[in-house]
């Protein structure tokens, strides 16, 4: 997936006022806006969905970065794709441009504190499901609040991830959106200034956290930073199987109670 370099997104669709098409977020209406300042970016931020999808909220999600031209992650939890609905929303998301990821199937305990046949059964029940319409192998750990440590994978599960050629994904800011949802678009961007390159973690569940995003990609255009669907190293665990450097440091060796 290529970068997406432009500082100014013109909307998929335009009111015949010439203007964005209005969204509805919690009951209120927005309208993207069509004038944000061209400025020395400052950083780019790969944008990731945690815990979907949810229809409802989900969509409205898709609808809003389509009205701004970006694009983004969504990692899924595989029950959830048993669902119908849920299933439609991942068809949505890969078929307007976004990367579609295995984010476990039941997102419990982090893999790492699992024994070694759950661990890998939460991989491949949800890339199961995942298969018959990603092409890619995407994958991103359970962190249980969003905590980095040796609790994501188990020797089990690193193994199947290099066997079967996935793409394991970290994050380096987490603006803790389901804790504060109408709080977390301050934090969300003083993270993505701290880093040349934020993954940034939101979730698109139902709470209200999403309404906002709106207003986070008008800021966060406005200050200049360029939103992308790549990866920067530092996040980036095993590579198409090929194990990066640091791997075993979130890998527990220890055997689960």
């Amino acid at each position: 997936m290529g970068d997406r370099r432009r500082y100014h997104r013109a909307p998929r669709a335009v009111s015949s006022a010439g203007r964005a098409p209005a969204l509805q977020a919690g009951g209120h209406w927005f309208e993207p806006s069509t004038a944000h300042i061209r400025r020395v970016p400052r950083t780019h931020i790969s944008l990731t969905f945690d815990n979907g999808p949810e229809p409802g909220v989900t969509d409205f999600v898709l609808d809003t970065l389509a009205a701004y031209d970006v694009h983004a992650t969504f990692f899924v939890i595989g029950s959830k794709l048993e669902h119908g609905e849920c299933l439609r929303c991942a068809h949505r998301a890969l078929r307007e441009g976004h990367r579609v990821g295995n984010h476990s199937y039941h997102h419990g305990e982090p893999l790492g504190l699992l024994d070694p046949e759950a661990s890998r059964a939460e991989i491949v029940r949800t890339q199961a499901l995942l298969d018959g319409f990603v092409t890619e192998r995407l994958f991103r750990p359970v962190g249980g609040g969003g905590a980095l440590g040796d609790h994501l994978l188990s020797p089990a599960a690193r193994d199947l991830l290099i066997d079967e050629r996935f793409t394991v994904i970290l994050w380096n800011v987490v603006p803790r959106d389901w804790e504060r949802p109408d709080d977390w678009v301050d934090d969300a961007l003083e993270g993505c200034r701290r880093t040349d390159h934020a993954v940034l973690v939101v979730h698109d569940l139902p709470g209200g956290a999403m309404a906002h995003l709106p207003s986070f990609l008008d800021r966060a255009l406005d200050a200049g930073f360029r939103f992308s669907c790549e990866f920067p190293p530092s996040c980036v665990l095993v590579e198409r199987g090929v194990a990066r450097a640091g791997l075993d440091a979130y890998v527990r060796t220890t055997a689960p109670d």
